[in-house]
């Protein structure tokens, strides 16, 4: 499929969804979202893919909505607006999230949803929808605050403050801030590592995972103990089984 506003690449089991409307800094249109879409549902549908890193082209990530739509979404369209972040979420494989550059509003909201985020020396992240008179509306009032806490999050989507990646980094907003130039090498070493676990396990540990993020500690846990019990099903559970007691590296096949 060919796309105007994003890249899709895929190599060695690993996707990169490249946000790629620099001369707009990568500005969520309707477009851009119904390609992004279409990206994410690709990557779902593809067995060969096992780790999804998300990246943008220029000086940003995705620096918000555009702004220049707006006039035009009804509250109609707003509520039916394809909800990027949950897509994210919710995909059964990991994610990777390379913040390039500027991953404000909208942007920094599809990073939140992402399973870990990797910051450039020259990432800058927030939630400035206040300044526009209006709140985010793509998770960021509910993935912020489990990030970083409550009062942090009340601080940063309040006053719209935009904070640099070593900030993000000391709030416990991403898992590291690298030179730019390692930004890619460091996220592809990650993705790679990831890939080479089974893909069946990694995805009942990211439902457990989410689902402990969606409700209380006890269902959680017994939410965790049902993964558990499918996991001890899995051909991949007998593999690493075996391979761990021969000293070898296991072969997974992803059930």
């Amino acid at each position: 499929m060919a796309f105007e506003n994003i890249i899709l690449e895929k190599e060695e089991g690993i996707a990169v969804i490249t946000f790629n409307r620099p001369e707009a800094m990568n500005a969520l249109n309707n477009l851009t979202r119904s390609e992004f879409a279409a990206a994410v549902a690709d990557v779902a549908a593809d067995t060969a893919v096992k780790v999804l890193i998300l990246t943008g082209s220029g000086k940003a990530f995705v620096a918000g909505s555009d702004i220049k739509e707006f006039n035009r979404t009804t509250p109609y369209a707003a509520h039916n607006i394809v909800r990027l972040g949950a897509m994210v979420e919710d995909l059964a494989k990991p994610v990777i999230a390379a913040v390039n550059g500027f991953c404000l509003g909208g942007g920094c909201e599809i990073a939140m949803a992402c399973d870990i985020i990797i910051a450039s020396e020259k990432a800058k992240f927030g939630q400035p929808e206040i300044n526009l008179g209006i709140i985010p509306g793509g998770g960021g009032t509910q993935r912020l605050q489990r990030l970083v806490g409550v009062c942090r999050a009340k601080e940063l989507i309040f006053t719209g403050d935009i904070i640099r990646a070593e900030e993000a980094d000391r709030i416990g907003m991403v898992n590291r801030v690298v030179p730019m130039d390692q930004l890619m090498p460091v996220a592809k070493e990650i993705a790679k590592k990831i890939a080479a676990k089974s893909s069946a396990a990694l995805k009942l540990a990211k439902q457990a995972i989410n689902m402990g993020m969606r409700t209380n500690l006890q269902s959680g846990l017994d939410y965790e103990r049902e993964m558990y019990s499918l996991a001890l099903s899995l051909e991949d559970k007998s593999e690493g089984v075996n391979a761990y007691l021969e000293k070898r590296k296991p072969d997974f096949k992803g059930c």
